[in-house]
């Protein structure tokens, strides 16, 4: 079981980037979907999450309205778009996923299983 996560780089103010996250191993079909970020100095925080189980979603109030959470069953991937991309958007972002279940995007534990990080710099 993988989740590599890809797309990273280092891009200007107002720009923007997708994310990939491929898995292998299992098949995401109805698993939860979850990326996070960890910027230096910073704990953790989550940025967008989708399940299909109960229907739950969940969008920092950081990225609302700029970073999309999206799937392509037919390629085993998750996706995050992030369009106008701030300095504070600066960080490692991790893919993550989690068995179905009825608990959604908040499983007790955290989820599952967890790509490596890729990283985003947003600077001028």
């Amino acid at each position: 079981v993988q989740l590599q996560a890809s797309g990273g780089g280092l891009v200007q103010p107002g720009e923007s980037l997708r994310l990939s996250c491929a898995a292998s191993g299992f098949t995401l079909d109805y698993y939860t979907i979850a990326w996070f970020r960890q910027a230096p100095g910073k704990e953790r925080e989550g940025v967008s999450c989708a399940s299909v189980y109960d229907g739950s979603a969940y969008t920092a109030d950081s990225v609302k309205g700029r970073f999309t959470i999206s799937r392509d069953n037919a390629k085993n991937t998750v996706y995050l778009q992030m369009n106008s991309l701030k300095p504070e958007d600066t960080a490692v972002y991790y893919c993550a996923t989690d068995p179905p279940s009825a608990y959604g995007c908040f499983p007790p534990g955290g989820m599952h299983y967890w790509g490596k990080g890729t990283q985003v710099t947003v600077s001028s």
